[in-house]
């Protein structure tokens, strides 16, 4: 298959080799207010994000009024604790199209890229000329027509892949580089009741299932388990995408809000993120720059017990192994070689031997 190993989206270089890409997914914690989601942009660039992402959709062309209403409550999951419809809140908390040139506006004024998961085709074709990039949602990952509308746009796809198969995914994948290169496959996990329980089903070593089926492609983590735990388990596993929902104060209500980070909890992830980055290191085993140094403190050197003049033999008797070790020290390995051989120079006890001394 033909797929790119990294990409750009605006500014940003999305790769195994770069830096954390962060997706602030504001989606519905807006509250139906502009004035909100703008403030949240303002709020997601000072907290270490690169894209503020919203979620455009129409309820009726989202989901079926009659559909959800006679399903019965327990098999509603989180939305059965909604305290209207389905139909209703997807309504009241939609992002409004109106809303559009403002929201592009407002991040461009704060250098952030603007994102949106479009949940129908009126919304890709209003925001197909103000996007790098777009995300599809999980529950999308089998609307094939939707796949292949989005891939033709011919740029940057995200793709979220919770609660589905490898065949999903698969079928999916094919679909989307059919017209597309471009593409992050994003390891999920839809439940978003906020649960602890949650992390026994995050599943993150699938991000390494992935990269065995699609080596070096871009591969990401849509989460939306409590804090950050998650996010860095994905991050040495090889995401470099990452997108959580954020919203100004989790205990707002709203469908998002209560399993969102903050300010403060987002700042914290992205700071950790950063450390866990330069832990991970380039794989390479070798000295390092910062512990050149304790080679030489922490390694032992041959070294006399007693003086030994110039042309004395050398005796296993009168040689110990301690710390420090020079860099001209005699390597230790080839300590064997020592005994019996004549010294070079004069050496007083305590001194180590040195390459040239033999």
């Amino acid at each position: 298959m033909n797929y790119a190993d990294r990409f750009n989206v605006g500014k940003h270089k999305i790769g195994i080799s770069e830096s954390t890409y962060f997706i602030a997914d504001i989606a519905a914690n807006h509250d139906g207010s502009l004035e909100r989601a703008k403030d949240l942009i303002h709020l997601a660039k000072e907290s270490g994000s690169h894209c503020a992402k919203f979620q455009h959709f129409e309820a009726s062309k989202i989901v079926s009024d009659f559909g959800f209403s006679s399903m019965p409550k327990d098999a509603l999951s989180h939305q059965a604790g909604w305290h209207k419809s389905v139909a209703e809140i997807y309504d009241d908390y939609h992002t409004k199209r109106e809303w559009n040139d403002e929201l592009i506006k407002t991040c461009k004024s704060v250098d952030i890229e603007f994102m949106t998961t479009p949940y129908d085709f009126g919304a890709i074709e209003d925001l197909v000329d103000h996007v790098n990039a777009v995300k599809i949602g999980s529950g999308d990952i089998t609307f094939s027509k939707l796949l292949g509308e989005i891939a033709s746009l011919d740029k940057p796809i995200f793709l979220a892949t919770g609660a589905s198969n490898i065949s999903d995914v698969m079928t999916a994948v094919e679909i989307i580089l059919r017209h597309n290169k471009n593409i992050c496959l994003m390891q999920c996990n839809t439940n978003y009741t906020g649960s602890l329980d949650n992390f026994k089903y995050v599943n993150l070593n699938v991000l390494k299932t992935f990269a065995t089926i699609y080596p070096n492609m871009v591969l990401g983590f849509s989460d939306h388990t409590p804090g950050h735990s998650a996010v860095l388990g994905a991050v040495a596993l090889g995401a470099r995408v990452v997108e959580k929902h954020f919203t100004d104060d989790i205990k707002r209500v709203g469908p998002d809000h209560h399993f969102a980070l903050d300010p403060v909890t987002w700042s914290e992830m992205a700071d950790r993120t950063l450390e866990l980055e330069y832990a991970l290191g380039n794989g390479v085993k070798e000295i390092e720059d910062n512990e050149a140094d304790t080679v030489v403190i922490q390694r032992r050197a041959i070294r006399l017990i007693k003086d030994v003049k110039k042309g004395g033999v050398l005796e296993e008797s009168n040689l110990e192994y301690l710390r420090p070790c020079p860099k001209d020290a005699f390597l230790l390995a080839n300590y064997k070689d020592l005994i019996g051989a004549t010294l070079q120079d004069d050496r007083v006890a305590g001194d180590y031997i040195r390459i040239t001394d033999v």
